[in-house]
C-alpha cells in the first residue's frame, strides 16, 4: 500500500504553479488511509511503521499548509 505522503512528494515532483498549490488535495485513498492511522491512533494504537508514516504525513501537513498561505499571497 502506498504510503499517504506519497501524494505530496508526487504532486511537488510533478511542479507546481501557486494555483496548483492553493488547489492540491490528497486523493480520495489517501484521505481515507490518513482517517484510519489518525482513529486508530487515537483507539487501539498503531504499529511502529505506521506511528512513522503517521509522523511524516503531519509534517508534510504542515509544509503545505505553509506553502498555501505563501501560494495565496502570490496570487493576490
Amino acid at each position: 500500500m502506498a504510503r499517504v505522503y506519497d501524494n505530496v512528494i508526487d504532486f511537488i515532483a510533478a511542479g507546481t504553479t501557486p494555483e496548483t498549490v492553493i488547489n492540491f488535495q490528497l486523493s480520495d485513498s489517501a484521505k481515507a488511509r490518513l482517517e484510519e492511522l489518525i482513529y486508530r491512533s487515537k483507539t487501539e494504537g498503531l504499529e511502529p511503521e505506521e506511528r512513522r508514516d503517521l509522523d511524516k504525513f503531519l509534517v508534510l501537513e504542515h509544509i503545505m499548509t505553509m506553502a498555501k498561505a505563501k501560494a495565496r499571497q502570490l496570487v493576490l
